[in-house]
């Protein structure tokens, strides 16, 4: 039995339809990522999936029980690790950790050993009488995680956590997921970096305008468009670089710029190469190199959604 399944879930906000039937399945054990552009329904399911939202219409089972109608059961076996930080600045690291473990129950003995452990899984036992407002941004993040697996729930949501921290702690937070998957512990990872939830996750569902639009491990979406390949180029420069003449090549399905990096998806990079380079050199930039190379997950995505992942 699924650890957590859901049947056509639907939730609007108004006029505006922030999830569409949306159907999923994650086995005990999965680091699954959730991943898709902003206002494709990742936010409101996982709302929903921790019991924040009432869905308008269909099922949430955890564990085969149904959420809506046993929500306060079901949030002792749910962590969160929400994208903004939600920690109090005026209380010590050790502090925080317990009295998150005292809202799922935890107390005496038993919650200042289960904070320990939080305090030492997170990398922070050493600092666990000093206060975050002291702390950097990633110092912030681990504490974060460490006052969502204090009680050691069967299943951790994990909402974009490595956003705008130091290489060093999203290091130690990305070797943290990979130990609560080997430990047991079914996580639901959300992330724009793409490189993330491909090394992390044994499966990938990729949402679109509320619905999951693609699902299976990194090999079974690359073979979504195992045809393909990238042309990839290093620009001079950027500047009023219209994509647009690139992207109306018929055989070109998408073309993205990140800084003076730019990436092409084609189906015919060597028949089509010499195209590329003439609309490039209309528009007085110089081509410092060019690669070409299989497609990656980030490729999978932005031929499924047509967005990039930062839009």
């Amino acid at each position: 039995m699924p650890i957590v399944k859901v049947n056509n879930l639907v939730k609007r906000y108004g006029s505006i339809l922030a999830v569409d039937n949306l159907c999923l399945s994650i086995e005990k054990g999965e680091t699954f990522g959730l991943v898709g552009p902003n206002c494709a329904g990742k936010s409101t399911t996982i709302k929903m999936l921790v019991g924040l939202l009432k869905p308008d219409r269909g099922e949430i089972f955890i564990n085969g029980i149904d959420i809506v109608q046993n929500h306060k059961e079901i949030k002792r076996n749910i962590g969160l690790v929400p994208q903004d930080v939600a920690i109090y600045e005026n209380m010590s690291a050790r502090e925080n950790i317990e009295f998150f473990g005292s809202l799922y129950g935890l107390y005496g003995k038993n919650l200042k050993e289960m904070a320990s452990e939080a305090l030492e899984f997170s990398g922070l036992y050493e600092k666990q009488n000093e206060r975050p407002k002291k702390f950097s941004g990633g110092m912030k993040r681990r504490l974060n995680i460490a006052c969502s697996i204090v009680h050691k729930p069967q299943i951790l949501i994990m909402d974009e956590p490595t956003v705008g921290i130091d290489a060093q702690s999203r290091n130690h937070i990305l070797s943290s997921v990979k130990e609560l998957g080997k430990s047991g512990t079914t996580v639901i990872y959300t992330s724009h970096y793409m490189e993330e939830v491909e090394s992390l996750c044994t499966r990938i569902g990729i949402v679109d305008f509320g619905r999951i639009i693609a699902i299976g491990n990194k090999n079974e979406l690359k073979n979504l468009i195992d045809s393909e390949e990238i042309v990839a180029m290093e620009l001079d420069n950027t500047s009023d670089f219209r994509l647009d003449e690139l992207s109306s090549l018929d055989e070109v399905s998408s073309a993205v710029l990140h800084g003076n990096q730019l990436q092409i998806v084609t189906s015919n990079s060597h028949g089509i190469l010499q195209d590329i380079i003439e609309i490039i050199l209309r528009q007085d930039k110089k081509i410092i190199n060019i690669n070409l190379n299989t497609p990656s997950l980030e490729n999978v995505f932005l031929k499924l959604t047509g967005r990039n992942l930062r839009d």
